[in-house]
């Protein structure tokens, strides 16, 4: 499936979707409360058949919170990128993925003990590398660390 009839596919699930431009992937910054029910769509419909996430990561941009997912169709030879982002730095929670590509179960853990954003749903949500009295989440750009300083 060509970028045009992918990104047409998407957009008729999700109007929302806002299309960003990539050189390398066809990409949409997806409203948080369509997240869960796009990514069923894509893993589930025949024509898409996204089965495999290969990526998934935490993003901090200062302002606001997000998640990055690559997802790629290894039957139809098509990838996509998905992002997702909250302002709530305090609270940042998204859907989990992880009972549609179990791959996103540690990733999912990951995001979660280094940058603090809960997957509502996720079946084991804990810490993957920091010990469980670790406080913050060092791959935020606000967190301090007065033991190791590392400062660019």
């Amino acid at each position: 499936m060509d970028a045009e009839k992918l990104t047409e596919k998407i957009l008729a699930l999700v109007p929302e979707a806002a299309p960003e431009e990539n050189k390398q992937f066809i990409s949409f910054l997806v409203p948080a409360d369509k997240l869960k029910y796009l990514a069923s769509q894509l893993r589930e419909k025949k024509e898409l058949d996204f089965d495999f996430l290969f990526c998934l990561t935490g993003v901090d941009r200062g302002t606001d919170l997000g998640v990055v997912y690559h997802l790629a169709s290894t039957t139809h030879q098509h990838e996509l990128v998905l992002k997702v982002r909250t302002p709530d730095r305090e609270n940042p929670v998204f859907d989990t993925v992880s009972d549609l590509w179990k791959t996103a179960d540690f990733l999912e853990r990951e995001v979660w003990d280094l940058f603090g954003i809960r997957f509502r749903g996720h079946s084991d949500l804990r810490r993957i590398f920091l010990e469980e009295d670790w406080i913050g989440y060092p791959l935020r750009k606000d967190y301090k660390d007065d033991i190791n300083i590392v400062e660019l």
